[in-house]
């Protein structure tokens, strides 16, 4: 089978998701044009360069709905002949442009792809598209359905995760942001956003507090607890589920969840043949990919099934992995992952994660697959692995091996 090798990474800037966040005024259209263009000059890409570009977005309404992929490939400098494919699998829609373009390489349809996404979510609110899980009582009832915070809790609540451990995880990430951008170890995969004067907009992930401490933490009100025990009383609904459950603990608040943030990230991949006709030397490659469903009322716990079949598919196992990226929507997630593969927290997301530099949920699958690429050459190690929960009960997983 023929092999998919990354080529380039690159990301930009995560801005607040709010009015008073600096990529406010752009819109999820220029700042994807703008992201393919930093692609093709990186890497002197020319005429029919690509095969596609896979674009993930979760909230496909608005500025973001039609197929948003096409429009960034038309609104860049990319060649027309290009075509583009806008996807959703929620949290993980970045990761699953990825894995089908280095798959659709793999199987031989075409010989380089750009993936990755982008998701507005200041401009385009979390949640405007309607999801029928949420909406249609004929699946939510037969579903259990809770909201994602509540699906955190109980996670914590059936494995036992304090409200404390949960701080430390966040301070922690916050921690480990800050040390990472001091140390200029995003260098290599930034491209700040200009505006059309050329002058800078953003050049940094503006989302990060890297002043918090565990007692700043324990001063917020946990953000779920009403709405689980009091209206609309979620919490009755998941014990339902989960009768040997007598109570929900809440734990997670806006300090130890992922920041609500704007942002687009996007990889280049290719097989050999793409690699020698422009002179570009591969990074890493792509050796296994992996999705699945899981439980649809806890909803998060997706990252350890499926990292445990990524492993069976592609015989490997835990202790082969160098370094892993478990996207930090929630502290619990990330806790559940350690604890079920008795993993050195050393290991997992060792600049910060979501928590620290915000999620831009279609954005996060490429960002965080980029983002492990730079670590393992950083400290020379050879294989990583990414993975994220995904809404509605499911899990995404990439393994990647440096070349």
């Amino acid at each position: 089978m023929t092999e998919a090798y990354i080529y380039d990474a690159a990301r930009t800037p995560r801005g607040k998701g709010r009015p008073d966040g600096s990529l406010h005024e752009v819109t999820s259209l220029t700042l994807s044009a703008r992201l393919l263009n930093a692609m093709k000059q990186r890497n002197n890409l020319e005429g029919h360069a690509v095969e596609d570009v896979i674009w993930g977005n979760v909230t496909q309404v608005k500025e973001q709905g039609g197929c948003l992929a096409r429009s960034a490939v038309l609104a860049s400098d990319l060649d027309e002949s290009i075509p583009g494919l806008s996807i959703n699998r929620f949290c993980a829609s970045g990761m699953e442009a990825v894995n089908l373009a280095a798959n659709q390489i793999k199987g031989g349809a075409g010989q380089a792809y750009i993936a990755g996404g982008v998701e507005m979510m200041g401009r385009v609110a979390m949640g405007s598209d309607g999801a029928a899980i949420a909406v249609d009582p004929s699946i939510a009832f037969k579903t259990y359905f809770v909201p994602q915070g509540i699906s955190a809790d109980i996670i914590a609540t059936e494995y036992g995760f304090t409200r404390e451990e949960a701080d430390a995880l966040a301070v922690e990430s916050q921690r480990r942001a800050a040390a990472a951008w001091a140390d200029n170890r995003f260098a290599k995969s930034i491209v700040p956003v200009l505006d059309q004067n050329g002058l800078t907009i953003l050049d940094r992930d503006e989302y990060m507090r890297p002043g918090t401490t565990t007692e700043d933490l324990a001063k917020l009100k946990a953000s779920f607890k009403d709405m689980g025990e009091v209206m609309p009383g979620f919490d009755k609904v998941a014990m339902l589920k989960y009768p040997h459950l007598d109570h929900i603990n809440h734990i997670h608040h806006a300090g130890n969840s992922s920041g609500i943030v704007d942002g687009a990230g996007a990889v280049l991949i290719g097989n050999e043949e793409f690699g020698k006709a422009y002179g570009l030397k591969p990074r890493a490659r792509i050796r296994a990919t992996a999705k699945i469903g899981t439980d649809p009322t806890i909803m998060l716990t997706g990252p350890v099934p499926v990292t445990e079949k990524i492993l069976a598919d592609s015989g490997m196992s835990i202790s082969d992995i160098d370094l892993f990226e478990v996207n930090e929507a929630f502290a619990s997630v990330v806790l559940r992952f350690m604890q079920a593969f008795q993993v050195d927290p050393a290991l997992v997301n060792v600049n910060g994660g979501s928590i620290a530099l915000g999620h831009p949920l279609g954005a996060t699958g490429a960002i965080i697959i980029g983002t492990l690429l730079d670590e393992l050459e950083r400290q020379d190690k050879n294989v990583g692995l990414a993975t994220l929960c995904i809404a509605s009960g499911m899990g995404a997983a990439t393994i990647i091996e440096r070349v």
